[in-house]
C-alpha cells in the first residue's frame, strides 16, 4: 500500500468516525423509527389505495375507480351528521373536563391530610376499560333497576322512570355524565402537575402587591402552564374525536343515527355491511381533517410560547 493510501484510508477512517461520533444517537434509535415507521405508513398506503377501488360485501374489484367513493362520501348526510355530532360532543366535553379538573387541581394543591388517598381514588374512572366504564353506566342508567333514577326520586319524592338512553331528550346528558365522570380526573392529574411547578415566588410578591387571588390565576399561573394545558387540551380533543366506547356501549348510535359519532359510523360502514372502501375513504378524509387540525393547534402552542 502506497503512502498516498494510506493518508486516504486514514482520512477518511476519521471521517467516519466524526460522523459516527456526531451521529451516535440518531443510528442509535434508526431501526426503532423504521420499523415504527413500517408500522405506521403500510396501513396508510393500503388505506389509500382501498379508497379507491371498490370493495364490498358483494365483491372485490380492485380496479382503479377515480374519486367515486369520495364522491359517494362528500354527498352522504348520515357521514357528515355523525361528524356534526362528534364536533358538538367535544366542544361540550371538553370545556366540562377543563373546569371540572381545575377544580379539583386547586382544591388538592395544598397538602391536606388524606391528599394521597383522596388522588388515588380520583384517578381510578381513568384506570377502567371506556368499554367497561360504558356498559357499568348503562345498568345505571336502567329505567327500572338503575341507581340514578332511584336517587332523582329520592329528591323529587315520588317515583322516577326516565329511559336514559333511548329518550332523545336525555340520551346525550347520559353519554356526557360518562365520559366526563371517566376523563375529568385525567385533565385533573395534568393540571395538578401544571400547578405544582408553578414558581412561588411570583404568586407570593402579586399577594404582597395586594393582587387578587383571580388576578393572579390568570396573570400568573395561567401564562405559567400555558404549555401544559395547550398539550392537555390537545390530547383530550383528539379522544374526544375518536369517541367509540362508550357510546357503542351505552346506545350503539342510538336511536336511530342521534348519537352516533364519526367513530361509530366507520365502525358500522367498516365491519358490519363490509363497504370496505367507502370506509377508507372515510378514514383518509378524517386522518386528513385530524392532521390540519393538529398542525394548527402545535403551532398556536409555538406561538403562544
Amino acid at each position: 500500500m502506497t503512502v498516498s493510501t494510506k493518508i486516504a484510508a486514514g482520512l477518511f477512517g476519521k471521517r467516519v468516525d466524526a460522523f459516527t461520533d456526531r451521529n451516535f444517537k440518531y443510528l442509535l434509535i434508526a431501526p426503532a423509527i423504521f420499523i415504527l415507521l413500517l408500522i405506521g405508513i403500510f396501513p396508510l398506503i393500503n388505506l389509500v389505495v382501498a379508497s379507491f377501488q371498490d370493495i364490498t360485501i358483494l365483491g372485490e374489484d380492485k380496479s382503479f375507480q377515480g374519486l367515486l367513493n369520495y364522491k359517494r362520501l362528500f354527498s352522504d348526510a348520515r357521514m357528515w351528521e355523525s361528524l356534526l355530532h362528534t364536533v358538538l360532543f367535544m366542544a361540550v366535553a371538553l370545556p366540562i373536563e377543563l373546569l371540572l379538573g381545575t377544580v379539583m387541581a386547586l382544591l388538592l394543591l395544598e397538602k391536606m391530610w388524606g391528599r394521597q388517598i383522596f388522588i388515588a381514588l380520583l384517578i381510578i374512572p381513568t384506570v377502567i376499560a371506556p368499554i367497561v366504564a360504558g356498559a357499568t353506566w348503562r345498568l345505571m342508567f336502567d329505567n327500572r333497576f338503575g341507581p340514578i333514577n332511584q336517587v332523582l326520586g329520592w329528591f323529587k319524592g315520588e317515583p322516577v322512570n326516565i329511559v336514559w338512553i333511548v329518550n332523545s331528550s336525555y340520551v346525550w346528558a347520559a353519554i356526557l355524565a360518562t365520559e366526563v365522570w371517566q376523563w375529568t380526573p385525567f385533565m385533573f392529574l395534568i393540571l395538578l402537575a401544571g400547578f405544582s411547578n408553578v414558581d412561588r415566588t411570583q404568586v407570593e410578591a402579586a399577594q404582597i402587591d395586594g393582587a387578587s387571588n383571580l388576578r393572579i390565576f390568570f396573570k400568573i399561573v395561567i401564562p405559567a402552564i400555558r404549555p401544559v394545558l395547550a398539550i392537555a387540551l390537545l390530547i383530550r380533543a383528539l379522544d374526544l374525536f375518536r369517541l367509540f366506547d362508550i357510546v357503542w356501549a351505552l346506545t350503539r348510535g342510538g336511536p336511530g343515527t342521534m348519537t352516533e359519532t364519526i367513530s361509530t359510523f366507520t365502525y358500522v360502514k367498516g365491519f358490519e355491511q363490509f363497504d370496505t372502501s367507502y370506509t377508507s375513504a372515510v378514514a383518509i378524509v378524517v386522518v386528513v381533517l385530524l392532521s390540519i387540525a393538529v398542525i394548527f393547534a402545535l403551532r398556536r402552542v409555538e406561538i403562544a410560547r
